[in-house]
């Protein structure tokens, strides 16, 4: 929450600066920006006040438990807006604040400067400018005391005009006036919150499989240990975090079959999102899983191999569960004495129970909920991937959120909230890190343009981070089925390098199983409903494609931000073309990609050259990430052409030397 700067009660009402409108605030300050250590914070604010003296101002920063601010000047942009920046630091709670000031010396100054030039006497105004010298005087580096010694020595003696003159005219002069400021009489600005989250917050590459569909032999339920033996495959595909769905004991109860059956079958294993059986509830393992330490050893394996291991949180329960028989006042019943079931009209989830958050017995729901999380996270699992959080309270989560970042600041929370825009923001600003986005659904180059400058130009910058997901368990989006790799793969690229956090739920991806289930995006023989055996181990086209561009977003830094996008006209609509890069150069990639998987496509592309600080004529070095091949580029617009049968993106990394 905001909260007001001190303002000592003898100055107030001797402060004239007036500072409005800062950006980045969200919500007046009831919620924090977000960043991760080393991003930068760009503040602006409209500053003004009173008559024409002239204004400064100082951006301040520290980190909460601190009593020391730090401090950047503010510039004057235009029309009373200035600009300020800072850097993250370290991972924590900081607030940042505005202070802003009437600059008497400088006003001083500014004046004596015209006075000169319209040939006035300044005595008066050397007398004036010498009590600021004399301000200033104890605040002097060793660097500048001869500066200052002389400047005071030139403005207390009168045989000294011209000199002095000279002196206070001369830029040396405004710089040190500009150097070593003034304050007095300043307005302080609320302060407001930023929380600086773990780098993975911002940056990884997500892998989502079934644990049950994990054994080496087909008909047999797969186990942790057998989970093991894939996780250097998954590794040696270049990602860095494993979702599993849940991995609790399955709901018997209004089990679900085959393709979402109502009526299952003997032996089918039901949806483990029904979470909860005689077995146990959401501390439990599913005992055809394996044990408890049969799972904390597969999270330190993972870990050995540079992966973690993400879980399903899932606050909801199957009949079975032992919560409805233990705290019945926390589910809705019935007139007919049966508790009401999840319901999506005309979508009905008979296995499912929707928990009571209007129960009067909240506070131990929170309680009990937020204890479960806190389970895992004793197992070693710190990150969460949170299913339809949009159909719990906010006002639980902004509490859960709040609790974590002060007892466990190293957790990482997906938001997987396919729903209303209001809704999904609603949810990052309560503290989801990472949130799903409606990228399976945007499709042309047009509809990723805009949907990118949305999530990165506007306040949603601040505070949303986007996860790119091109298929889920769920969804198979029209796009992608029954189709063949050239499709796959332009999404594929086009998740992986628009966004720095990405997803995918495999193997049906990069396998191509895309038959989907009659006139809906939805999967054929869905594995959320029955066990698959897979091959692990094949090597396809697609997998070659995985590891190259995981590679490639580990290897260039441009790639660790989703907000440094910039896109570049082209000639072609089937031609998507975008630059991004940190901001000190260091690391510059140009990718195009052909949004046509079934011709080859060819145009003409535009890149930015004045953010490259480049010119017409200049040579660049382009080299081709994907294919290893060399170009140069010497004007603005430059030929590409891709055909979808060898590479659906060209991406240039680019060399300004």
């Amino acid at each position: 929450m905001a909260k007001k700067a001190l303002i000592s009660n003898k100055i107030q009402g001797k402060c004239r600066a007036v500072i409005e409108n800062i950006y980045p605030v969200v919500e007046g300050g009831r919620f924090p920006v977000k960043r991760v250590p080393g991003e930068r914070i760009d503040v602006k604010a409209d500053i003004y006040a009173d008559g024409h003296d002239i204004i400064s101002a100082q951006l301040l920063y520290r980190k909460k438990e601190s009593e020391e601010w730090h401090s950047n000047d503010m510039e004057l942009l235009e029309n009373d807006e200035w600009k300020g920046h800072f850097y993250a630091g370290a991972e924590g709670m900081y607030e940042f604040a505005i202070k802003a000031w009437v600059d008497h010396d400088l006003t001083w100054l500014h004046g004596f400067e015209k006075k000169a030039e319209a040939g006035e006497r300044l005595d008066v105004e050397l007398m004036i400018g010498l009590r600021y010298l004399k301000e200033i005087e104890s605040m002097v580096s060793d660097d500048d005391r001869h500066m200052v010694d002389n400047a005071i020595r030139l403005f207390s003696d009168a045989s000294f005009y011209k000199e002095a003159v000279e002196l206070a005219t001369g830029a040396v002069f405004a710089h040190l006036l500009e150097h070593y400021m003034l304050i007095h009489n300043a307005t302080l600005s609320l302060a407001y919150d930023l929380v600086v989250e773990r780098k993975k917050a911002a940056f990884s590459a997500w892998y989502e499989f079934f644990p049950r569909s994990s054994s080496p032999e087909a008909g047999k339920h797969g186990t942790f240990r057998d989970c093991e033996r894939i996780i250097p495959r998954l590794a040696e595909l270049g990602y860095d975090t494993l979702y599993f769905p849940p991995i609790h004991p399955i709901g018997v109860s209004h089990r679900k079959g085959k393709n979402n059956s109502t009526t299952a079958q003997p032996g089918e294993p039901g949806s483990p999102w029904a979470i909860g059986s005689a077995e146990g509830g959401h501390k439990a393992i599913h005992p055809e899983l394996g044990t408890m330490d049969d799972f904390v050893h597969l999270v330190n394996h993972a870990k050995a191999h540079g992966i973690e291991i993400a879980l399903d949180l899932a606050y909801q329960c199957a009949p079975d569960h032992p919560y409805v028989k233990e705290h019945p006042q926390w589910f809705k019943w019935r007139p007919d004495g049966t508790v009401q079931y999840a319901e999506n009209p005309p979508k009905k989830y008979q296995d499912v129970l929707p928990i009571n958050f209007e129960t009067d017995d909240w506070k131990n729901l929170w309680l009990e909920l937020k204890s479960i999380v806190e389970f895992w996270i004793d197992k070693g699992v710190n990150i969460f991937r949170v299913d339809n959080p949009h159909t719990k309270p906010f006002v639980f989560w902004e509490w859960l959120m709040a609790e974590m970042r002060q007892e466990h600041p190293q957790v990482i929370f997906l938001s997987e909230a396919f729903t209303r825009p209001k809704i999904m923001a609603r949810l990052a600003k309560a503290g989801f890190q990472q949130s799903y986005t409606y990228f399976t659904w945007r499709q042309t180059a047009a509809e990723l343009r805009e949907y990118l400058e949305e999530l990165t130009k506007t306040e949603l910058r601040e505070y949303f981070r986007p996860n790119f997901w091109p298929n889920t368990p769920d969804i198979l989006p029209y796009y992608l089925q029954k189709t063949g790799h050239s499709h796959s793969a332009v999404r594929f690229v086009l998740a992986a390098t628009l966004s720095s956090n990405y997803g995918m739920y495999g193997p049906v991806y990069e396998l191509l199983e895309n038959d989907p289930y009659p006139n809906k995006e939805e999967y054929h023989n869905s594995e959320k409903y029955e066990i698959r055996h897979w091959d692990w181990f094949q090597d396809k086209p697609m997998h070659q494609l995985i590891r190259k561009i995981n590679e490639i977003r580990r290897e260039h830094e441009a790639f660790h931000s989703t907000y440094n996008i910039t896109f570049c006209e082209t000639d072609n609509d089937n031609l998507l073309a975008y630059l991004k890069m940190t901001e000190d150069r260091s690391s510059i990639v140009l990718t195009v990609v052909n949004m046509d998987p079934m011709h080859k496509q060819s145009g003409w592309v535009s890149l930015p050259l004045h953010l490259l600080d480049a010119h017409e004529g200049q040579e660049l070095r382009l080299f081709d990430l994907m294919d290893e091949a060399t170009y140069r580029w010497n004007r603005q617009w430059n030929y590409v052409e891709l055909d979808p049968r060898y590479l659906p993106a060209h991406i240039f990394h680019i060399s300004l030397k």
